[in-house]
Parts: C-alpha cells; structure tokens; sequence
C-alpha cells in the first residue's frame, strides 16, 4: 500500500516539475513585446464620446386607433404584458397594477399600489391615447425612474392594436380621438 501512495506522488511531482521547466523553457524561447501603454483603458469615458441622439418624435398614435384591432391587442397583451399585469375588472395587482380602465383614468390609478416617484408625480395626469402611445414605446423614456423592466415596443401598429385592447376594457371605452 505505501509503495502505491508513492507511486502516486511522484508522479504529481513529476507532472509538476515537468510544467514548470517547460514554462521556464518557454519564457527563455519567447519575448512578448511588452505595450508601454494598456490597449484597454478601464474606468475613463473616451474624451471623443458623441452624445446620444433625442430620441425621435413618435407618430401620433390618435388616427391609427380607428383601424387597430383589440383583438391583435389582446394577444400582444398577453405576450408582452399578462406576467405581470392583469386585465380583469376588480381584479388583483401582479408585479405591475391592474390595467382595466386605464384608458383616461389617471397616473397611479390603483389604489394600495406602490407606485414609483416618478409615477406618482404625474398621479394627476390622465392615460390619454398619446400619454399611453409614448409611455408603450419607452417607459423609462417617457416616466424617468418609473420601475417598469420593459424596454418599449418599437412597432407603432402594435402600439395602436395595443392600446385599442386597452381601450376595450372598461365599461364604457373612452371615445376615439
């Protein structure tokens, strides 16, 4: 049994000085040229960093709502915004608030909610068509330091399918612009 144990590790020593000369060996062959200056600069901003561009202006979405379709909307909904929203009337909040009347009601509508600061700045504002065509394109762009997670739906005709479903829940839809 000690002969075995020995075996072993002479062989990891063995291993180890062989790495080791062949590393020596190595760095004696090769000289890598050695920058005088890192390639990578970590922690400063590049001083000829152009600025973001504004963002551009949105399309308003009033004459598109007549041929949206609530139906398109409802399945978008669902994909883009059912894990976290609910749509029923009365129904519970999720991660975000329940979204059933929304269409004109105002910011920070639901009570018992926790809203961020920022929406609860506007808690006045209503949810026009508009207010919601800009806060669906960029949340973060349109209500700085809301919590919402979701980045923006880029494609205005979903935005106004969208927006058309959103409008379909309430009791009484608010009028078409």
């Amino acid at each position: 049994m000690s002969l075995e144990f020995n075996k072993a590790f002479a062989a990891v020593l063995t291993a180890g000085i062989a790495f080791m000369a062949a590393g020596v060996i190595g760095t004696q062959l090769v000289k890598p040229h050695r920058l005088h200056e890192p390639a990578i600069a970590l922690g400063a901003v590049a001083p000829t960093a152009v600025p973001a561009a504004a963002p551009a202006a949105l399309e308003p979405i009033g004459p598109l709502l007549a041929a949206a379709s609530a139906d398109n909307g409802r399945v978008i909904a669902g994909r883009v915004c059912g894990s976290c929203h609910t749509f029923t009337d009365g129904g519970r909040a999720g991660v975000g608030p329940n979204l059933y009347g929304i269409v004109g009601n105002h910011h920070a509508h639901m009570a018992g909610f926790n809203y961020s600061a920022g929406m609860k700045a506007k808690e006045g504002q209503p949810w026009d068509y508009e207010a919601l065509n800009t806060f669906i394109a960029g949340p973060a762009r349109a209500i700085p330091g809301t919590r919402m997670a979701y980045g923006g739906m880029n494609s205005t005709a979903q935005r106004a399918d969208l927006i058309a479903f959103l409008r379909s829940l309430a009791s009484t839809p608010a009028p078409l612009p």
